[in-house]
């Protein structure tokens, strides 16, 4: 059995990004931020970056996303996503990796949605891999002029430099008058999900539809209406966000077999799928993460932003 299967998880705050440990000191991520119960049915967590690339280039942060909708406050000192800030946006799951070069100086604070989980808050279905200023009518047909203007306070207290803890509390003050009784249906996606996520037995749709107690068809039809990824794509989002942590961590000495671990048929099209959606092939991951292992223990450990 690959040793990678019986270490300890990787820490669930960092699961999907890439070259975690650089991510952390260059951007000053954190991603630990609580939610209040009301809204924790929907919100995942809130997280938040800063950086300051005053006098230096560009840093490339990327992640293997979740099939999640953030909502985020961000300012800067030039526009992003071609939208000049400070500006509440809206970005819908991506299909892909996600790539966003840092530069100059900003700040991030955002609500990561449980996969379905903005739909089941607002009723709304946001495009894929889009990225736009959020309107009340995103919010929902009720409540949706209130959470605007409370989002407006919120990114308020972000251009005024309040601490993390102040901003997210305004995000969770404008979102909770939304939030209600998760409908059943969203409950058991919710669940299965969950079980997606960390039962790495878990590697064709064949098992989570059976899993679900449902049809093939009818778990497409569920993650059409709430998720906006197929359970195919999100089954396989999972597995490589196990591979690039199993990389990153070390625990890696053989990809055929951490590619059949993970449901592929051979490391070929292991491979493949992973250039796809990574951008590199695992081969060339590995040694990336091998090289900043052996940076890491021979240089002085340094302090990560703010």
């Amino acid at each position: 059995m690959p040793s990678w299967t019986n270490a300890t998880p990787t820490d669930p705050t960092t699961r999907g990004v890439l070259r975690p440990v650089t991510t952390g000191r260059e951007a000053g991520l954190r991603r630990d931020l609580p939610v209040s119960p009301a809204l924790e049915p929907f919100v995942e967590r809130y997280w938040a970056v800063r950086w300051d690339r005053s006098g230096r280039g560009p840093f490339r942060s990327e992640v293997l996303p979740h099939p999640s909708v953030n909502l985020s406050l961000e300012r800067g000192d030039r526009p992003r996503f071609g939208v000049e800030l400070p500006a509440v946006l809206l970005h819908g799951v991506v299909g892909h990796r996600f790539t966003v070069d840092l530069t100059g100086r900003g700040r991030v604070v955002a609500a990561k949605f449980r996969p379905g989980g903005f739909t089941a808050l607002t009723g709304v279905v946001v495009p894929r891999s889009t990225v736009r200023p959020v309107a009340p009518a995103d919010l929902g047909e009720q409540g949706g002029q209130a959470a605007a203007s409370g989002l407006d306070d919120a990114l308020r207290v972000l251009s005024e430099d309040g601490s993390d803890e102040a901003v997210t509390a305004r995000l969770d003050d404008a979102l909770r008058p939304l939030a209600h009784e998760p409908d059943p249906a969203y409950r058991r996606l919710r669940d299965l999900l969950a079980a997606m996520v960390t039962d790495r037995a878990l590697v064709r749709v064949e098992q989570v539809a059976e899993l679900a107690g449902m049809s093939t068809r009818g778990l497409q039809r569920t993650f059409a209406a709430y998720v906006g990824l197929g359970p195919k794509a999100v089954l396989a989002r999972y597995r490589l966000q196990d591979a690039v942590a199993a990389m990153d961590d070390g625990r890696v000495d053989d990809l055929a077999g951490l590619a059949a671990s993970l449901g592929w048929f051979d490391q070929a099209h292991f491979s493949r799928d992973f250039r796809d959606v990574v951008g590199v092939t695992p081969t060339a991951y590995l040694a990336d993460a091998r090289a900043r292992t052996t940076d890491a223990v021979d240089r002085p450990r340094s302090t990560p932003g703010p």
